[in-house]
């Protein structure tokens, strides 16, 4: 009995961690076409049709329709509570989707055209960044979608806000970061053509199938707390890299991984990198993370979480696995 009681405690806790907080599914509005100001929160979308989702808009009247369409809903923030943490899920979607909440691009899967790549068997999972999220009234959700053939649009799942385990993470990383290949040694060959992806996700999956080789990620975050820049106590996640990396944090170099490189192969692509972050390199304001990425062949790039910045005590707790994470300090990075 008390091993039951037991087990019932873990579930519970475990599924209330998961639990859907909002349910989307119901009526949407919608409309065929492509137009960036859909996104916009204060666009006036009276005029639209409504549809049902999830559901293919084959059988929802708009049968035979291949291309582009939109989606809209509200929910409520005052639903939500500042000390959770959320995501959204939308199910499976036929066959690329673009998701803006309250006008700002929180999560992609697939590649719309002219580079199109379907993703219509990935469900939808996107990280709500707190700075996002309405807390106080009526949030926006607008969904681009772009179908190739047969069915298409929100078509299964139990569409929602969810309540996500515990992050024990100071500064969330993890969504939108910027993109480049660079077919040199760290050097961008194309500056003017940084594109977005998500983080972690292998950038196999996000538009550039059958790479193999060099890219740098960049990402922009606020420190808002003036004891984190003297803080001596932080850790940076960044997550599973396959293959090797050199990250930095405005222009400091604070750790990287090159562990038989000269042999072409890696023995830490599987394993969660964690580099302190030295007192002082972060600023009050905006702050720039930079990864640059080498990759030697099948998956590429920050593949898997946590990224973000965390207490050095947290860290000890809650992520570190003797087996599974991989330090490069600073007084090792020359030898």
């Amino acid at each position: 009995m008390t091993r039951f009681i037991a087990f019932l405690f873990l579930f519970v806790l475990h599924t209330s961690a998961f639990a859907q907080v909002i349910s989307l599914n119901g009526q949407w509005s919608f409309h065929i076409g492509d137009e960036a100001e859909w996104a916009n929160p204060d666009f006036n979308d009276s005029g639209w049709e409504t549809i049902y989702a999830p559901a293919a808009w084959e059988d929802e009247g708009f049968n035979g329709y291949d291309g582009f369409a939109w989606y809209r809903i509200k929910f409520d923030g005052r639903k939500l509570s500042k000390d959770e943490s959320y995501h959204l899920g939308l199910g499976y979607i036929d066959d690329c989707d673009q998701v803006y909440l309250n006008g700002k691009l929180i999560g992609f899967s697939g590649s719309m055209p002219p580079k199109f790549k379907t993703a219509f068997n990935n469900e939808r999972k996107y990280n709500l960044s707190p700075d996002v999220i309405r807390w106080d009234g009526q949030n926006v959700l607008a969904v681009r979608v772009y179908d190739v053939t047969h069915g298409g649009g929100i078509m299964s799942g139990r569409l929602g806000i969810y309540r996500a385990p515990k992050s024990h993470l100071i500064i969330d990383l993890q969504g939108m970061w910027d993109f480049n290949r660079t077919y040199g040694i760290e050097k961008i060959e194309y500056p003017d053509q940084w594109k977005k992806v998500m983080v972690p996700s292998p950038w196999e999956q996000q538009g550039f199938p059958k790479y193999d080789g060099n890219a740098w990620y960049k990402r922009a975050f606020v420190v808002n707390d003036p004891a984190l820049i003297s803080s001596e106590d932080l850790i940076l996640l960044v997550g599973k890299v396959d293959d090797f990396d050199k990250t930095y944090i405005n222009g400091k170099l604070i750790g990287r991984t090159k562990d038989n490189r000269d042999f072409g192969r890696s023995q830490s692509f599987n394993q969660q990198r964690a580099y302190p972050i030295p007192a002082g390199v972060l600023k009050k304001g905006e702050n720039t993370i930079e990864v640059f990425v080498e990759d030697m062949g099948n998956v590429g790039g920050i593949y898997d979480g946590p990224v973000g910045i965390t207490t050095r005590s947290n860290y000890e707790r809650y992520y570190k696995q003797k087996e599974s994470v991989f330090w490069w300090d600073d007084q090792q990075q020359d030898q």
